[in-house]
């Protein structure tokens, strides 16, 4: 068994996880209808349902399952794929390396993160579809975003850190962090199937050389370097290193699906919601207004696309209950304009306020040759440097697997960046913008040097300036992990009741203002377990 080894891990064991794991095996055997979700099971116009979840992701694969534990029938829409049918090439999800129309949301390029290597641009044509990972542009920053059923549980790196329980005043000021950590975190990550790497494992894999090499390099510098918990299946990764099953984290897969070893939450919360045979989900299904209804409860139009991007239907069904699990962006974007457009006019002034990047920027170094980093690299990050009390970053220490041998480490660090941007309507162009500037990126910059300057002045080494551009350093441009919008607490009360409005609820990223020093999706699941508990045990 693997045992836990890092502070930042929240003291949770793999050990742990086992006997939630073991219910989610039995859940995916019971005989209970199918999740719906494809275009053969659409919500049809006219429906009446209890609750109607907007979004797959976190919050609302929380939210469905705990109301279908309680009794109550629930229908998801989710914008993206259902993504259960096998491509031309037998695989649901393509690769990393050899990404088709199946990257990338609506787009005739795509748009990686990394965009350069060796000075060369590596994105490429593609056709129009409705693919897994939107790359969404506003005018200071690209916030990367899951498409499909399952949200952005398909797209990260499954990295599942649960905050130091002395930085949760300044993630969650509003909640009771003894409620927290006593009992929401533990289930969130019981149920999300958490885990850490084999620690003697690590030591001998090739495709965690680059771990050991950004290990050195940490602990030269005297900087504490930590394990991670991750939602992969560290069992089935061994096995593929050992040839035994079809490789996935070990072939490039992660950026656009993984199609075997991570713990998505299609397997995890959505599997047990399948399980209840009260959830059905609508994917290729987009909500585009919410509003009271005069006989009571909620009007909520919806579109139907195809997988171009057309729209085939619109809708308008009615809910008791709408819960807004449409991510930090969607949520926020969604309300912002409803309440600026007069649908919800009573919405306070704080929707659309304290979104933030958690404070992501990455960087690359360039190793000396007796320092190879591995042609076979795990795209499943499993340590990190962390130096947020010193200097308010921490780093993955992250993979580059391009089946070379690269001599480069790279990182994506979460910083203490302060800097907030707004939502707000644009009557003249009928969108919603966001005031997010490149330059408040400068934070996060400085903090991540006060790690990798150190690094380089120690091993003599230099940054790469061939990933992100031409003579670039910085991956400046971009966020993973888009939190806030909509604030807990100040745009809802204290468990995302949005006051006004009866019924309506917001259960995802768009509540946390803006930054949880982690990684933060195992934050957004345990908050979003609290007020489901509260909400079920005080509105129904």
């Amino acid at each position: 068994m693997r045992d836990s080894t890092s502070d930042t891990a929240g003291g949770l064991s793999r050990r742990g996880f086992l006997a939630g794991a073991a219910g989610l095996a039995l859940v995916g055997t019971a005989a209970r209808p199918a999740l719906a979700g494809s275009p053969a099971a659409p919500i049809p116009d006219g429906t009446h349902v209890p609750a109607l979840v907007v979004g797959t992701g976190y919050g609302g694969a929380v939210a469905a399952l705990r109301l279908a534990q309680a009794g109550v029938d629930v229908h998801m829409v989710e914008m993206g794929m259902a993504w259960d049918t096998p491509g031309p090439d037998g695989k649901i999800f393509c690769t990393t390396t050899q990404p088709d129309h199946r990257s990338t949301w609506l787009r005739t390029r795509t748009k990686q993160p990394l965009s350069n290597f060796l000075g060369f641009p590596i994105d490429r044509d593609i056709p129009r579809y409705t693919g897994i990972l939107d790359a969404e542009d506003f005018a200071g920053i690209t916030v990367y975003q899951g498409r499909g059923v399952g949200g952005g549980s398909l797209v990260n790196g499954g990295i599942a850190v649960t905050p130091k329980r002395e930085n949760f005043a300044t993630v969650l000021p509003s909640v009771n962090p003894d409620e927290m950590y006593a009992t929401y975190y533990p289930r969130a990550n019981a149920t999300l199937g958490s885990g850490l790497i084999d620690p003697a494992w690590f030591e001998t894999t090739a495709c965690y050389q680059y771990g050991r090499v950004g290990r050195k390099h940490a602990q030269r510098s005297n900087f504490p370097f930590v394990f991670v918990p991750d939602v992969y299946d560290w069992d089935y990764m061994e096995a593929e290193a050992a040839g035994t099953v079809p490789r996935s984290a070990l072939a490039g897969e992660l950026l656009y699906g993984n199609n075997h070893g991570k713990k998505s939450l299609p397997k995890t919360y959505l599997a047990q919601a399948r399980a209840t045979g009260r959830v059905a989900v609508s994917a290729l299904h987009r909500v585009t207004s919410v509003a009271p209804a005069g006989s009571g409860g909620y009007a909520v139009v919806i579109e139907q696309l195809a997988t171009d991007g057309a729209v085939t239907a619109t809708k308008t069904v009615t809910a008791d209950r709408v819960f807004f699990a449409a991510g930090s962006v969607g949520t926020s974007k969604l309300l912002v304009r409803l309440k600026a457009t007069g649908v919800l006019p009573a919405l306070n002034d704080e929707v659309g306020q304290g979104w933030g990047d958690n404070g992501n920027v990455m960087c690359g170094r360039a190793n000396h040759l007796w320092d190879p980093t591995g042609s076979l690299q795990s795209t499943v990050p499993c340590c990190g440097i962390d130096n947020w009390s010193a200097g308010g970053a921490f780093a993955e220490v992250a993979p580059l697997p391009t089946g070379i041998e690269t001599w480069a480490s790279f990182y994506l660090s979460i910083t203490r960046n302060p800097n907030r941007a707004r939502f707000t309507w644009n009557a003249a162009t009928g969108k919603v913008d966001l005031n997010w500037q490149t330059a408040w990126k400068q934070p996060s910059i400085t903090m991540a040097k006060t790690i990798f300057d150190k690094i380089n002045a120690k091993e003599g080494t230099i940054y790469r300036t061939d990933l992100f551009g031409v003579y670039k350093i910085w991956g400046d441009h971009l966020t993973y992990h888009p939190l806030g919008g909509v604030v807990l607490n100040r745009a809802t009360d204290n468990y995302g009741r949005l006051p006004g409005y009866p019924g309506l609820y917001v259960i995802d990223g768009a509540l946390i203002p803006g930054n949880t020093t982690v990684n933060p999706f195992v934050t957004i699941t345990a908050l979003a377990e609290r007020n489901i508990d509260h909400i079920i045990a005080t509105d129904l």
